[in-house]
């Protein structure tokens, strides 16, 4: 007879159901979270680390299923997979049916351990918890005297129910909705890289200079990153657009709803919020830029807001009409929905996963910390950031040849006298 444990399973929480529908050779809902260490990784004790820390986070040890009106998570049995050596081109796509239906992946390359995940398992608050504590764990594998907290868990603890909680039920209790579509955003035309290609141009910044900067603006760092890759885009749009063409810029910026709603969820618990900057209004300086963002975010970063935009997803997927249309139908109309409307309401993705905080003891062997976005769904960038220490690194990635929106954004730093690192998987960049 089949254990407990074997038919053990999870629906999908409500903003994991559109990533497997989307999913294609040529579009993965794939992110990456990297820690650089300050010594060479050991792929031997790597392994073993993953082997001691996959137990410890049930949302990541799941394979994907399809039933006959929903996809849904089942406990996955077999062996965690193996830490592989790096590869150029990260975030590809993950095939569902694979051999040991896994939906993670651990790299290793000199001095790094890089963390991928499908979307639907987690946001970047449960990978970066899952990656903290790996590299916990594999320090301690090394002899390192790691103590759990800030953010890594006790992996001999059992974990609790409530850190596979689908938080968004929770809080779907708003009286109104909020409109889920507006007017189609200035696409960008870029030059399509050959298949499984992704380029990623990544800036490291000192931290004290780029708070200095958003200061001199009253912006907070979000609120001018925000507001330097609108106005690349702008500036972008405005040179090979014609007048009566130009439409609105806008970035579609992911929420952690945690700071607003408290859970102990390691799953997906964020909305999106969309800053914009129309251009037919007038010319915008890069001040009346930051103080509409600015403006933007005062009025939309707040529980009652939130509370209703959880709410407009949570009725969509609860409504009985919804349930009961077969997966694949939904598929069809979802993928057109996103492709058609979804799409083509932003210009570009903007995540900043703020600071990573780690025990005293581990900082010593820890040098970086980066996120990578994987390919974006249509030829646009996808812009990362994350800060660790004195180090704050903003990571592009994209599948098209053309680099003009990170040559206008790094060097609007530069004019703001913030020194930026470059590197790049590319051969030649900026």
């Amino acid at each position: 007879m089949e254990s407990e444990e074997n038919r053990q399973w999870y629906k999908l929480d409500l903003s994991a159901n559109v990533y497997p529908t989307l999913q294609s050779r040529t579009f993965s809902s794939v992110y990456r979270l990297t820690v650089t260490l300050k010594e060479i990784v050991q792929p031997g004790l790597l392994q073993q680390a993953l082997n001691q820390t996959l137990p410890r986070f049930p949302q990541f040890r799941v394979s994907m299923r399809k039933g006959m009106f929903w996809r849904y998570l089942e406990v996955n049995q077999n062996p965690p997979p193996m830490v592989r050596p790096d590869v150029r081109n990260p975030c590809m796509p993950m095939a569902f049916n694979n051999k040991n239906r896994y939906l993670i992946r651990v790299y290793y390359y000199d001095r790094q351990i890089s963390f991928e995940a499908f979307h639907s398992l987690s946001d970047g608050y449960g990978a970066i918890t899952f990656l903290k504590t790996l590299t916990a764990v594999y320090l301690r594998n090394r002899g390192v005297n790691i103590p759990s907290g800030n953010g890594i868990l006790d992996i001999s603890e059992e974990p609790p129910a409530e850190e596979m909680e689908d938080a968004y039920i929770r809080y779907a209790d708003s009286r109104i909705t909020n409109k889920r579509t507006m007017e189609k955003a200035y696409i960008l035309q870029g030059t399509k890289e050959p298949f499984y290609t992704l380029n990623i141009i990544s800036g490291a910044v000192p931290v004290t200079e780029i708070k200095a900067a958003a200061r001199r603006y009253d912006a907070t760092i979000t609120e001018y990153l925000v507001s330097a890759l609108l106005y690349a885009i702008l500036q972008k749009q405005k040179e090979t657009t014609r007048p009566k063409r130009l439409r609105p810029v806008r970035i579609a910026l992911p929420i952690d709803l945690r700071g607003f709603f408290p859970t102990e969820s390691l799953r997906n618990f964020i909305t999106m919020l969309y800053p914009t900057i129309d251009p037919r209004l007038g010319e915008y300086t890069f001040e009346e830029i930051v103080q509409q963002t600015r403006f933007f975010a005062r009025y939309s970063l707040n529980d009652k807001f939130l509370k209703a935009d959880i709410t407009t997803n949570a009725r969509t997927t609860q409504n009985l009409a919804v349930r009961m249309v077969p997966l694949f139908i939904k598929d069809i109309i979802l993928r057109q929905f996103y492709t058609r409307v979804q799409n083509q309401q932003s210009s570009a993705g903007l995540t900043n996963m703020g600071i990573v905080h780690l025990p005293a003891e581990m900082e010593p062997y820890v040098e970086r910390v980066d996120i990578l976005m994987g390919q974006p769904f249509s030829p646009r960038t996808n812009c990362a950031i994350i800060s660790y220490r004195d180090t704050l690194t903003i990571n592009f990635a994209n599948s098209i040849i053309e680099t003009d929106i990170e040559r206008y954004f790094f060097r609007k730093l530069v004019h703001d006298k913030i020194h930026v690192t470059i590197r790049s998987n590319r051969d030649e960049v900026m």
